[in-house]
């Protein structure tokens, strides 16, 4: 039963508008700062992109880095899990590309 909780708490996480995007710019950017990544991200509002970010730093995906400088600066990557669920979604869309319709 943990297994089939632990499948329908990731698929509901990732299928979340614009959470496979974050992770993709991330996953070809390394690290990003808030501005970039929105900018890599046509069309996508702050609050979402602030609130995908929370949520994905909140389940260990995703690593926030503040800097003590002025003006403030915060730098996006992904964790250790982050870029493992990376890989894992690489194997997806070569599956898709492969076997696709």
């Amino acid at each position: 039963m943990a297994v089939a909780c632990n499948i329908e708490e990731t698929m509901q996480l990732l299928s979340r508008k614009w959470t496979l995007m974050i992770i993709k710019a991330l996953i070809d950017h390394g690290r990003l700062r808030y501005t970039e990544l929105a900018g890599s991200l046509n069309g996508i509002s702050p609050k979402t992109l602030s609130d995908r970010l929370k949520e994905l730093k909140q389940v260990g995906i995703v690593r926030r880095k503040s800097f003590a400088e002025i003006p403030p600066r915060v730098e996006y990557s992904l964790t250790e899990k982050g870029i493992e669920l990376g890989e894992s979604l690489s194997a997806i869309v070569d599956w898709s590309v492969k076997w696709g319709s």
